[in-house]
C-alpha cells in the first residue's frame, strides 16, 4: 500500500510503498476514502524539517538537550547513531480521516467489518489503510442499502465522507469551546482563523453564542463573516479594541479562544486585553503562554489549556487500550466528543461544506503541501482522496535498493546467518543494527516494526531485502534463520517461543519475559528441541572492561555491590505498564542479576528485596540482597530518587585483599598491593559489539549460546522471586526451586 510520508532530515515529501499495517488488538483497520491535511500542524512540521540543523535545534530546544546529554555520556558514535535515526526515518503525517472497516481485532465488538468509520490520532495519517485503535474512531450511521441507485449511492457517500473527514479537528475545536464553558447570547472571541478557528466559530454559533473573528489574513476574515461570524476584524486594524467593545456593550468578551499558532506573545496579551472582568481564555493553538501580568491580575482572568481532543488523549488506558472514562464522571472525552460532532454533521446543526477549498488525489499530495508552504493561492480545507476501488491484501515489500548506513548493499550470496527482525526501534537501531557485521555470510532478510513506515526506513536504511506487517513473512519464512526480537516486553515471550518452535536461532532482547507461565512455555521449548539456540541480550557481562575484572580478579567468593542511578521513568510510560513493561524489576534489574551472577561465576541461592516507601509501588527504588552458591554475596542498589548528573552504574567487586571499582563502564580500577591498576576508555562500553560478536560466532561454529540456559533462565526467576520477596517481605530461597 502507499503511504505519504517526510523525512525530518530534510522536509522531503513522498509516497512511499510500504506493507499492509499490523491489527493489534483494540484497533481496527480501515481502508481510506478521504484524510484532511491540518495546514497549521503538518506546514509547521515540514518548515522545521525544512531547516538546517542549527534551524531544527532552535525548533525543538528539548531534542537537542537530549542530544547534548547523550554526547556527554555516551560518546560520538552513539550520539550520531541516534540523530540519524530520527533525521532518516520516513514519518507519517496526518491524524484526521474517514474511511470503510476491512478488519477488526477479535477484541473489537462495537464495529464490524463495513462499517464507515471517521478516525483520528498519530495512526490515522495520509495512508491508504490505517491501523486505529476503537477509541479514537467513530461508527458513521452510513446504510448502504439507503441508497436505491448507485450512481446517487456513491455520490451522497462521497459528499458524506469529506464532511466527516473533518471529525478529528471539529473535536479539537469541540474541546476548546467546551473549555470555554459560555452560555446564550455570550460573546466569544477567536484570535487565528484558520482551520481550527472556523471551525471553532461554527460551534459557536450554533449553541447560540456571538462570534467575533480575529486573523491576519483578510481572505480568511472575509470567509468568516461570510459563514460563521458576526463580526471578523484584522488584527491590524487600529481601532480593532472599540470595536470589540462596542461589539459585547463595554463589558468585553466572556471568552477568548486562540487557535493561532505563533511564537509571538501577542495573541495571549491581547485576549487579555479584550476580555471581561473574570473571563476565560483558551489556548487551542501553539502559542506561548508568558503574558503580562496587568489584564490577567486586573481582570482575575481564567487562563485554561485545550488538550487536544479531550479526556483521554494521550491517556495509554484510554487510546492504547480501550478502557473508556465512566461518562457520569467525565461527560466528554475524546471519543464522545468525536460523536456529538459526527451528530452534529449528520443532522445538518452544523454546515462545513465551504471549508473544502482543495481535494487532491494521493499521488498529487505533496503539491498540497507546496500550496501551504508557497501561499500562491487561498487555501483552507485540504482533502487528500484515495481509490476506492482498489483492492488491498496483505504483503510484504521488496526492497530494491539495499544501502546500509552509508555503505553499499551488501552482498545478498548464500549466507550461513539470515536474520529476520521482529522489533526495530531505538535500542535496536542504535545498538543492535550498527553492530552486526557487515559480512557476505550475514545477511539481513526481513525486518517488522510497530509501523508500516518504521519497517521502511528500517529497511531502507540497514540493507534488508524485504519489510512487513504480518510477522508469519518472518517466522514462517525458511530462508531465515536467525531472529532478533527487539519489540516492547510484553511480546518477547511470546516471539521467543515461535520462534524458537520453528526452529530458528533466537537473540531476545531483555526481559526474557514477563509471566512465569511464558517462561515455563519457552524452557519446555528449548528442551524438547534439540536444535534450539537462544540468547537474551544481557550486554554487560560482554563489555571489556567487564572482561578484564575477570582476568584479573581472583576467584570467588566475592562481596559485590552494583549501585544504578536509574533515574525517574514516569507512571503513565509503557515500560511502567506491568502488562506491557512489565516495570522496572523485570524490564531493567534483570540486567544487574546477571551481570553479578556472571561475575561470581555461580548461580543465586537467595534473594531479599525491599522498596522504599514513596516509590508509588512502581518499585523504582529498591535494594536486593542475593547469596550465591559459591559463598558470594551481592547488593543491587537500584535508585530512582537521585541526580542526573551522577553517572549512570558503579561496580565494585571485593575479593581476598583486591577490589575492582567500575564506573558506568568507562573506567575501570583494580586495587590490592602496590600501584592500582586503571584502565579508561574513550567513550562508554557495555558490550553491545563483542555480544553480538559472540553470538554470530557460536552460531557459525555450531556451539552453545554465549550465555548458559541455566543462567538466562534463572535471571527471569529472580526477578519474579525479587517481586515476591517484596511483596512478603521475606527472604526467598530460590536453590529450593532451582537447581542446576
Amino acid at each position: 500500500m502507499k503511504q505519504l510520508t517526510q523525512k525530518f532530515k530534510n522536509g522531503q515529501i513522498k509516497i512511499i510503498e510500504v506493507a499492509h499495517p499490523n491489527l493489534s488488538r483494540g484497533s481496527i483497520l480501515v481502508k481510506n476514502y478521504f484524510s484532511l491535511i491540518s495546514s497549521g500542524t503538518e506546514g509547521g512540521t515540514i518548515k522545521t524539517a525544512r531547516k538546517g540543523y542549527l534551524g531544527k535545534a532552535k525548533e525543538r530546544p528539548g531534542e537537542a538537550k537530549k542530544i547534548v546529554e547523550t554526547l556527554v555520556s555516551q560518546g560520538v558514535a552513539q550520539t550520531y547513531r541516534a540523530v540519524m535515526k530520527k533525521l532518516d526515518n520516513y514519518s507519517t503525517l496526518g491524524y484526521s480521516c474517514v474511511g470503510k472497516v476491512i478488519d477488526v481485532a477479535e477484541d473489537i465488538f462495537e464495529i464490524k467489518i463495513g462499517d464507515f468509520v471517521a478516525c483520528g490520532g498519530s495512526t490515522a495519517s495520509h495512508a491508504e489503510i490505517v491501523a486505529v485503535p476503537v477509541n479514537l474512531c467513530v461508527r458513521l450511521p452510513l446504510q448502504i442499502r439507503d441508497f436505491d441507485n448507485i450512481n446517487k449511492m456513491e455520490g451522497e457517500i462521497d459528499e458524506y465522507l469529506k464532511i466527516a473527514a473533518y471529525n478529528t479537528l471539529g473535536a479539537i475545536a469541540m474541546q476548546g469551546v467546551r473549555q470555554a464553558d459560555l452560555r446564550l447570547g455570550e460573546s466569544c472571541a477567536i484570535i487565528g482563523m484558520g482551520l481550527v478557528g472556523h471551525l471553532s466559530a461554527i460551534l459557536l454559533k450554533a449553541s447560540g453564542v456571538r462570534v467575533v473573528g480575529i486573523d491576519i489574513d483578510s481572505a480568511m476574515i472575509k470567509l468568516g463573516n461570510k459563514h460563521c461570524l458576526d463580526m471578523g476584524l484584522l488584527r491590524n486594524d487600529p481601532s480593532i479594541v472599540s470595536k470589540i467593545s462596542e461589539f459585547t456593550k463595554g463589558i468585553g468578551c466572556d471568552a477568548v479562544i486562540i487557535t493561532a499558532a505563533s511564537s509571538s506573545l501577542d495573541p495571549i496579551n491581547f485576549a487579555g486585553e479584550i476580555s471581561r472582568k473574570r473571563g476565560t481564555v483558551v489556548v487551542v493553538g501553539a502559542v506561548p503562554t508568558g503574558f503580562d501580568r496587568n489584564h490577567y491580575y486586573n481582570k482575575e482572568l481564567t487562563l485554561k489549556m485545550s488538550c487536544s481532543y479531550g479526556p483521554g488523549r494521550y491517556d495509554p488506558e484510554y487510546e492504547g487500550k480501550g478502557q473508556d472514562y465512566p461518562v457520569g464522571y467525565v461527560r466528554w472525552t475524546e471519543k464522545r466528543n468525536m460523536q456529538a460532532f459526527q451528530a452534529l454533521i449528520t443532522e445538518g446543526d452544523i454546515n462545513i461544506e465551504y471549508l473544502t477549498t482543495h481535494v487532491f488525489r494521493l499521488d498529487e499530495a505533496p503539491k498540497a503541501y507546496d500550496l501551504i508552504l508557497e501561499k500562491e493561492e487561498p487555501y483552507l480545507g485540504i482533502l487528500i482522496s484515495y481509490d476506492k476501488n482498489k483492492e488491498y491484501r496483505k504483503n510484504k515489500v521488496d526492497i530494491k535498493t539495499n544501502v546500509k548506513s552509508g555503505m553499499s548493499a551488501r552482498n545478498h550470496e548464500p549466507s550461513a546467518i539470515s536474520i529476520g527482525f521482529i522489533g526495530a526501534g531505538s535500542y535496536a537501531q542504535s545498538h543492535l543494527l550498527p553492530n552486526i557485521p557487515n559480512d557476505k555470510g550475514i545477511v539481513l532478510k526481513g525486518v517488522l516494526t510497530s509501523t508500516s513506515t518504521s519497517s521502511r526506513s528500517v529497511a531502507d536504511r540497514y540493507g534488508f531485502e524485504f519489510c512487513t506487517g504480518d510477522e508469519d513473512d518472518i517466522l514462517q519464512d525458511n530462508g531465515i534463520n536467525t531472529i532478533f526480537i527487539a519489540t516492547r516486553h510484553d511480546s518477547h515471550g511470546y516471539y521467543a517461543k515461535r520462534a524458537l518452535d520453528a526452529e530458528k536461532k533466537v537473540f531476545v532482547e531483555k526481559p526474557l519475559c514477563l509471566t512465569q507461565e511464558e517462561l515455563k512455555k519457552i524452557e519446555l521449548s528449548t528442551a524438547t528441541n534439540r536444535f534450539s539456540f537462544l540468547m537474551v541480550g544481557y550486554n554487560r557481562r560482554f563489555s571489556p572492561l567487564t572482561a578484564i575484572i575477570k582476568e584479573k580478579m581472583p576467584k570467588g567468593p566475592f562481596s559485590m555491590i552494583y549501585r544504578i542511578n536509574a533515574g525517574m521513568i514516569p507512571p503513565d510510560s509503557w515500560v511502567q505498564d506491568k502488562d506491557i513493561g512489565g516495570g522496572r524489576i523485570l524490564g531493567e534489574v534483570c540486567h544487574f542479576v546477571d551481570y553479578l551472577t556472571y561475575i561470581n561465576g555461580s548461580l543465586p541461592v537467595t534473594v531479599f528485596a525491599t522498596i522504599m516507601d514513596d516509590s508509588n509501588h512502581h518499585y523504582d527504588t529498591l535494594t536486593v540482597s542475593l547469596r550465591y552458591q559459591n559463598g558470594s554475596v551481592g547488593s543491587i542498589q537500584y535508585f530512582a530518587n537521585g541526580s542526573k548528573s551522577l553517572p549512570k552504574e558503579y561496580i565494585e567487586i571485593y575479593a581476598h585483599g583486591m577490589t575492582a571499582v567500575l564506573n558506568d563502564y568507562k573506567e575501570l580500577k583494580i586495587f590490592g598491593e602496590g600501584k592500582p591498576y586503571k584502565k579508561k576508555l574513550i567513550s562508554q562500553n557495555k558490550g553491545q559489539k563483542n555480544e553480538l560478536k559472540l553470538f554470530f560466532d557460536a552460531i557459525i561454529r555450531g556451539i552453545e549460546s554465549p550465555i548458559p540456559l541455566n543462567e538466562i533462565f534463572l535471571t527471569s526467576k529472580v526477578c519474579f522471586k525479587i517481586i515476591e520477596s517484596i511483596r512478603t517481605g521475606k527472604n526467598i530461597n530460590i536453590s529450593a526451586d532451582y537447581t542446576d
